[in-house]
This record gives C-alpha cells, sequence and structure tokens, in this order.
C-alpha cells in the first residue's frame, strides 16, 4: 500500500472539507484502484522474524494484527481526523464504543465527571451506572447554565462530557465557555459531535479537545452499519486512548470502516440537504404542534448561539404533545410515509418516541429530569422530498384530531 499522490498530511490539510472527504487519507495498493480497497484479513505475514519484532517494537512501520492496524480502518481514521481538523483519530465498533472508550481510558477511580443532564440514553446510563462501578463519581448538570459548571467542579474532576445539540431535547450549549473554563481548571472536554458532525460544527474550534462520534449516524448516513470515532491530539490518542483500546478491543471491522468511507464521500451534499428539509418541516410542524424543539428555528431558546456555532440546524428535531404517551403513539401509528425507527442520520425520514424507546432503559425520574417526556417524539428528516414528509405528518396529525 502507498498513499496516492499528494497524500502528505501538508497537502491534504489545506483541502476544503468537501475535497477531503473524497479524497482524504486515501491509500493504493500495487493495483491501482481509485475505489478505497477493502482488506479483510485478521493478521499480516511477515518476511522474516526480525521484522516482526521490529514492529511490535515499534521500530519499524507496518501492520501487525487488525485489533490494531487495518489499511481500510486506518484510511477511515485519517479521512476523520482531516475532516475534523483533529491530529489522530481512531474508529470503535460503535457510536457507545466510542463513548465508552474516550472516558474509560482517560478515568480512573477516585476521579470526577461532570456531565450534561440531557444526553442519549445510553450516555447517560454511563455517567450513572457504569462509572460509578469503577469508583468515578459523577455530577449531571443542566448543560445550558454555564454558572452550573463551574459550580460542579471538584479538585478530583478530569473530563466534562456533553452533546450539542442534545439527544432528543435538542439543546444547545455554549461549546466555547465550557472549554475554556475546562482549560482553565486542567479538565479534558469530550464532546459527542453526532449530531452535527464536522459538516456543521467544529467544536476543536472553540477549544474542544476530545470528539467522540457515532459513525453509524451522518457518517454512513444510510443505516446500514455501525461504528464510531473518537478524535483528539496524537498525544491523547496514541497515549492515552490506543493503550485502552488495544487491550480492551473494541474495533471497527474492515467492512465498516470501507462503508463509512463511502458515505463520508456525500456527508456535505446530504446534512446540507437534510438541514434544509428539516428546516421546511420544523417550520409546518409549529403550525400543527404545542411545541417544536429545532436549533435554527427562531423560537429555539439558544437560536443565537446555535447560528453562532452551527453552519446549518442538521437533520433531527423534536416535538411535544399535549396528550402524553397515547397521542404520541397514535401519531407514529398514524404514518405512512415516515418509518417508525430510533436510528438517525439515515436518509429515510425516521420518527420514534424517545420515553419508549432510546430512553427508556435511565427510567421515569431521569427522563423527567433530562426534559425527555412521554409527549416527545424525535424525528430525522431525510432526503425525500419535504413536501412529502409534511404531507404525511399532516395526515397522521389529522387522523389523530390534531
Amino acid at each position: 500500500m502507498k498513499r496516492t499522490a499528494g497524500q502528505d498530511r501538508s497537502i491534504t490539510r489545506q483541502w476544503r472539507p468537501a475535497t477531503q472527504a473524497v479524497r482524504g487519507g486515501t491509500w493504493r495498493s500495487e493495483m491501482g484502484e481509485t475505489s478505497e480497497a477493502l482488506f479483510l484479513t485478521s493478521g499480516y505475514a511477515y518476511d522474516d522474524a526480525a521484522t516482526v519484532a521490529a514492529r511490535f517494537a515499534g521500530e519499524a512501520e507496518g501492520m501487525t494484527y487488525s485489533r490494531l492496524q487495518n489499511p481500510t480502518v486506518q484510511m477511515l481514521e485519517e479521512r476523520i481526523a482531516l475532516l475534523e481538523g483533529a491530529q489522530a483519530c481512531r474508529t470503535q465498533a460503535s457510536g457507545m464504543a466510542a463513548m465508552t472508550t474516550a472516558l474509560l481510558c482517560q478515568l480512573s477511580a477516585g476521579d470526577h465527571i461532570v456531565a450534561a443532564k440531557a444526553a442519549f440514553g445510553s450516555c447517560r446510563w454511563l455517567v450513572d451506572n457504569l462509572l460509578p462501578r469503577f469508583g468515578i463519581a459523577g455530577t449531571t448538570i443542566h448543560a445550558g447554565d454555564t454558572a452550573a459548571w463551574e459550580a460542579a467542579i471538584r479538585p478530583e474532576t478530569k473530563v466534562f462530557f456533553f452533546e450539542s445539540p442534545a439527544n432528543p431535547t435538542m439543546d444547545v450549549v455554549d461549546i466555547e465557555f465550557i472549554c475554556t473554563l475546562a482549560r482553565k481548571h486542567g479538565i479534558t472536554t469530550v464532546i459527542d459531535n453526532a449530531f452535527a458532525t464536522s459538516a456543521l460544527q467544529k467544536p476543536m474550534e472553540f477549544g474542544a479537545d476530545v470528539i467522540a462520534y457515532s459513525a453509524t449516524k451522518m457518517m454512513d448516513g444510510q443505516g446500514r452499519v455501525l461504528a464510531g470515532a473518537v478524535c483528539g491530539t496524537s498525544e491523547f490518542i496514541d497515549e492515552t486512548l490506543l493503550p485502552f483500546q488495544r487491550n480492551t478491543g473494541p474495533n471497527l471491522s474492515p467492512f465498516n470502516a470501507w462503508v463509512v468511507l463511502k458515505g463520508l464521500e456525500t456527508l456535505d451534499l446530504r446534512i446540507f440537504r437534510q438541514s434544509e428539509n428539516a428546516l421546511k418541516v420544523a417550520e409546518f410542524l409549529e403550525t400543527r404542534v404545542p411545541r417544536v424543539l429545532y436549533p435554527y428555528l427562531p423560537s429555539h431558546p439558544a437560536y443565537a448561539l446555535a447560528k453562532k456555532q452551527m453552519k446549518a440546524g442538521g437533520s433531527i428535531l423534536s416535538i411535544e404533545l399535549d396528550g402524553g404517551r397515547a397521542e404520541a403513539h397514535g401519531l407514529l401509528d398514524a404514518l405512512e410515509l415516515v418509518d417508525i425507527s430510533n436510528n438517525i442520520g439515515d436518509s429515510r425520514s425516521l420518527m420514534c418516541h424517545p420515553a419508549s424507546s432510546t430512553h427508556h432503559g435511565v427510567g421515569p425520574d431521569t427522563r423527567a429530569e433530562m426534559g425527555v417526556g412521554e409527549n416527545m417524539l424525535r424525528l430525522n428528516v431525510g432526503l425525500e422530498d419535504p413536501q412529502d414528509v409534511i404531507d404525511d405528518l399532516d395526515q397522521a396529525l389529522t387522523k389523530i384530531g390534531l
């Protein structure tokens, strides 16, 4: 394998994001393939024993085992790092593998983490249930309350962990403020950027240290595979994250990496079109339901901040009805075009009831604290004609008497 012409990093970092998404991190074999090669191998053969020893000692470049290196996976990692503006990236088997790795690789018994109350259900489960088992204390706060971040800091606080926009409440938080505060106190910021991706928002430009992703979502973009990624400095990725990952094994398969590589080629096109579609759908829903939560609606409480941090509002929005679970489920059951599904980032429009799906596991008290009510529905707006999505929502709302 060799890098294609122009793949020197000093050159690729000068390319614009749309070019990096198509060509960044590309290697080619002696066959000269234009599409990235798929290396379905667990191990590698060596010319001699000395080569094995040198590679394992870190004295020579080359592959040793696909839990550590795989050409297809490394191409994806280089591409994501370029798009993020990060020095390095490591991919994982799923979004939650990425979140778990990003936290556990740097936290130990006696440490403390401050996290946003509003988050994906499994992310809250990590903070509330998994980390305490290892002696890692957590404090959850309303992320939009900037004073709450400083008030929650302890001498043993090591990490700030949050999403923006948050799943499914669409909370938008002041990334620059939180990251500046964290650096002042020697705290590492870990941000889940899955809803926006680097195409719409680059937290490192606001001072973030570590960016974690469910690449299952917008990066793949077509609901095909599970994947995760963590970006940061070379020092963090190689010296803190890699020892944890190489010995615990939450690795991404080469096939899934190849699929995500293909997805990244159209990320810029998809996410801006889906954002455009989502805004149209959100504007319609504002005329039909009690509350719509979408960052690029002027009615969103952090609209001005969202416009500052994001290039567009993304493909996800949430709505709140007045009739609780029965009315929310009734709307889902009345849909004809939009699928009932708990995935997001797909090219298809998908809708779910978070309280009985993505956030069921955190329990009613935590859901209430997070702002995830029985009346909330989350909608991923896809690449269909937005008028068809609007028509489907219109007929479904009419069927349930709204």
